[in-house]
């Protein structure tokens, strides 16, 4: 296992996540059904969103957080849907690294996942 450390490093974790994530029987809907990704869109955005968050580099624009909402909408996104997205990006990562950034990218997607499970929790309630 190597360490994290490259924009390469970035777009190998996103593209074997992402890998496993479109046929998560759990999660997997979400992407192909209800938000009918653009991969060719969404997956550069997903290397300038974690390369900003790992290494620093402001190579990510956009809203996280507002991004979701309308999915949200359109199919209740639960804790158990962001339970599961932690677990498949944990196990990825795991797979493929080690170190610091691995760690740092781990701690990083439990913050996210506990956020935007609280705000997504929030928005169908109000």
């Amino acid at each position: 296992m190597k360490k994290l450390e490259s924009r390469e490093d970035i777009e190998h974790l996103i593209n074997s996540f992402y890998a496993k994530v479109v046929k998560d029987e759990v999660i997997g809907f979400f992407f192909t059904d209800v938000a009918k990704v653009d991969w060719d869109k969404h997956l550069p955005k997903m290397y300038a969103f974690w390369e900003s968050v790992l290494f620093g580099q402001m190579t990510y624009k956009g809203n996280p957080m507002g991004a979701h909402f309308p999915i949200n909408e359109l199919q209740a996104m639960e804790q158990k849907h962001f339970d599961r997205w932690l677990h498949l990006w944990t196990t990825t990562i795991e797979e493929h690294f080690k170190g610091e950034n691995a760690d740092t990218a781990i701690y990083k997607a439990e913050n996210i996942a506990r956020l935007m499970a609280f705000k997504m929790d929030l928005a169908r309630r109000l």
